[in-house]
């Protein structure tokens, strides 16, 4: 099983609006490294849903419930989506300060990777933001 951030403006796609939709595909990445790790990612696999722009937080965990397939936005086959869907919204959302004031997170994708819309992170960086949700 892998992990990954997945990131959007609340403003153009937020955690309510999957919640109330229950899996949505997750299209028009636009990033090569973005599309490659998507092409990683298998049914399963769990994400962290992360919130950019201005609220800068992780609000909740998802599935992906799909292998990878041509992103239905765009007729270049360079671009694939999969599916996601909702598992849990967090009580406690995890802000991107937070990240950065935890030891054990120094090196997470979130920090390093920051214009990027599908992070990879390790089993132990999961852990962590799970236990600060809590």
């Amino acid at each position: 099983m892998n992990y990954w951030i997945i990131k959007s403006e609340p403003s153009t796609y937020s955690w309510a609006n999957l919640v109330k939709e229950n899996t949505t595909s997750w299209t028009g990445i636009r990033n090569f490294q973005a599309r490659n790790y998507i092409k990683e990612m298998q049914i399963g696999d769990i994400c962290l849903f992360y919130h950019s722009g201005t609220d800068k937080e992780i609000v909740g965990k998802c599935c992906v419930k799909s292998k990878y397939y041509q992103d239905p936005t765009t007729e270049d086959t360079n671009w694939v989506t999969i599916d996601i869907k909702a598992e849990e919204k967090f009580e406690k959302k995890v802000s991107l300060n937070e990240i950065k004031n935890e030891v054990e997170l120094k090196n997470i994708g979130l920090l390093r990777q920051t214009r990027l819309s599908v992070i990879k992170i390790t089993k132990e960086e999961y852990e962590k933001i799970i236990k600060m949700a809590q």
